[in-house]
């Protein structure tokens, strides 16, 4: 079945985009956050240095002078795999990369804040979209 038959679309393309576009927006989401982008009303952080007290309490084994490095890096990194989705560069890679990120973001969450906000934030959901276009990325390429 052709979900946009009228423009010969395959399905599997239309998925390779929206979980292209899911993934980095959602990225791109966090990272305006931590600079105050969206309204005080429905941030996470609203801040940097609200982010970097966050990435403090995720990462209690690092020692505090390496915690705003650390926030910077995660940062970065979301912006470089968010942008490398977006534009469908190395798709399978970053995206691939992407589920790793979630995943180490959601076993630092359960280790340190509990297993509530994860399933809150759909972080596995994130990472399986993740791993799942990295298959699908390698899947389309083959064909």
């Amino acid at each position: 079945m052709k979900l946009l038959s009228k423009y010969e679309i395959p399905d599997i393309v239309l998925l390779d985009y929206f979980l292209r576009f899911s993934i980095a927006l959602g990225f791109l989401s966090a990272v305006l956050d931590r600079f105050g982008f969206w309204p005080e009303s429905v941030s996470a952080w609203g801040n940097w240095e609200n982010f970097v007290n966050y990435t403090g309490v995720l990462n209690p084994w690092f020692p505090s002078v390496l915690i705003p490095f650390i926030a910077i890096l995660a940062t970065v990194t979301e912006v470089i795999f968010s942008l490398c989705l977006l534009i469908g560069y190395k798709k399978a890679l970053a995206a691939k990369a992407s589920g790793v990120l979630l995943l180490m973001f959601a076993a630092a969450m359960i280790i340190n804040t509990g297993v509530k906000g994860v399933f809150d934030y759909s972080v596995f959901i994130a990472s399986a979209a993740a791993f799942s276009l990295s298959w699908l990325s390698k899947s389309i390429s083959n064909e």
